[in-house]
This record gives structure tokens, sequence and C-alpha cells, in this order.
């Protein structure tokens, strides 16, 4: 009979969200991992398979807790500045990361990350009565404003990077 697991599988794919969120996938070791999670490395192994195993369902659980309800909430936005002001709250740390670092090497990360951008599209689209398409200029417009660090207030920073096109 096997030993019973001395951690809470739930805890720590919460924890790896964090990590991942904070360094990405490239800069989060297996020893890193085993440090800060507090768990044995084979038992790691056992449970996940491998760092990517939790990485997924690190990421998985990021698009469920954190991705999802912004979603839903967006789909209650009544203008653009609602929508901007959600999605720079919203914690999407690992979701911009996977975006660009694991999503270009990694089908099952793109898929996953692809979707998770069409929800938040979609949500935006039903919300403000628009196209798809540009609710995913606007999605993309968010976000960029996040990958930027904008400080205040999203629609400002939005309003002040579209003005010289005017």
């Amino acid at each position: 009979m096997g030993r019973r697991r001395a951690f809470d599988e739930d805890e720590v794919v919460r924890a790896a969200v964090g990590l991942f969120g904070g360094r990405a996938y490239d800069g989060v070791s297996v020893d890193d991992l085993v440090t800060h999670l507090g768990v044995h490395r084979n038992s790691l192994y056992k449970t996940f398979g491998s760092k990517r195993g939790l990485y997924l369902a690190a990421l998985r659980r990021h698009l469920a807790d954190d991705v999802q309800p912004l979603a839903e909430a967006l789909s209650a936005a009544t203008d653009a500045a609602t929508v901007l002001r959600l999605v720079a709250s919203a914690d999407l740390g690992l979701l911009l990361l996977a975006a660009v670092e694991r999503a270009p090497a990694d089908e099952e990360v793109a898929a996953e990350v692809t979707e998770a951008l069409a929800a938040l599209d979609q949500a935006i689209a039903d919300a403000l009565g628009i196209s798809t398409a540009l609710a995913a200029a606007l999605t993309a417009a968010a976000l960029g404003l996040r990958l930027r660090n904008n400080p205040g207030d999203p629609a400002e920073a939005l309003a002040r990077r579209l003005d010289p096109l005017n």
C-alpha cells in the first residue's frame, strides 16, 4: 500500500498559479517548485507527471478561477471604459505570460489561451453590442495596456494612446 499524500493538490495548483504567473514557465525550475510549493520531487512527478503537467493544471485553474469570472463580469459591462477597468484590475498574469511565452511553442497551451481570449472577446461583444472583431481589438488594447503597465485610469491611458490617431 502506498503512502498517503502529504499535500493538498488543490493548494499546490493554486500556489503554482502564483509562481508561474509571477515568473513564467521558463523562470521556474523543478527545484523552485519543490521549495516554494512544499512538495517532494517524487510526489510532484507522481501527481502531475512533469513540470509541464503542473503548469497545465495551474493554467487551467487560472482560467477557471480568474479569467472565466472576468468574462462573466465583462458580459455585464455597459461601456468600453468599464471593460478597460475590469481587464486592468483582473489578475491575468499567467494568461499573459502563457500567451507570449508558452503558446508559440506548445499547442495545448495555445489552445487554452485562444479559448480564453475568445471568451473575453465574446463577452465584450455581447455586452457592448459590437462585432467580435471589434471586441477582439478592445481586448487586445486592454491587454496591451496591462503589458505596458500603465498606471491610473485605463480608459484614459487608452484615450491618450489613441489621440495621435485623430
